[in-house]
């Protein structure tokens, strides 16, 4: 019996080691970016949402809060929630109300705004929310639709915050050009 449970703690150790090792770095369980100082060039559109983005980033709240009280992925919570904060909310297509829920539809969202730029059509911008598609490394099993929001751009690196990313809220610096889960970006209002 000893062995058996030392054998399937040993196995544990290594899947977990192994998503960790082939998961892009946005999974993993600590932030790889510093919050981006403010800059004195961002439109005021810009600002607002660093401004929402860089509060909830220091003081986070539970992810039912994003969500509305539901227990569900909130990763498109959190965008609902920074942008309807930062005056710039959307309006769900099913219910009407300012929360997207799920990025297949927040995509979607975009696409009908004449506000959704494909990857290699745009190059992000602060404010911009990326849209990442279903599969990875591992499949739809961990590595499913994903969304977050751009707070810094030097090149093709994007410094990005996003919810439910490891059970809270994170802050990574991504390589979007390389990124093949980045769909496209939805493009920040004026």
């Amino acid at each position: 019996v000893r062995r058996t449970v030392a054998g399937v703690v040993a196995l544990a150790v290594v899947a977990v080691a192994a998503v960790l090792w082939t998961a892009p770095e946005r999974w993993y369980p600590w932030d790889t970016a510093d919050f981006p100082a403010a800059d004195a060039s961002l439109s005021p559109a810009q600002q607002r949402v660093l401004e929402v983005v860089e509060r909830e980033y220091r003081d986070p709240r539970p992810a039912t809060f994003y969500s509305e009280g539901v227990d569900e992925a909130w990763c498109a919570d959190f965008v609902s929630h920074v942008m309807r904060q930062a005056g710039q909310p959307f309006t769900n297509p099913h219910s009407g109300g300012w929360r997207i829920p799920g990025v297949y539809t927040l995509t979607e969202y975009y696409q009908e705004q004449g506000r959704f730029a494909p990857i290699g059509d745009h190059s992000p911008a602060v404010g911009d929310v990326v849209l990442y598609e279903s599969g990875g490394p591992v499949g739809d099993l961990l590595v499913g639709q994903h969304t977050n929001i751009v707070v810094a751009v030097d090149g093709d690196t994007v410094t990005t915050v996003g919810g439910n990313e490891m059970g809270g809220i994170r802050i990574h610096d991504l390589d979007w050009a390389d990124d093949s889960a980045v769909l496209g970006f939805g493009l920040l209002g004026s």
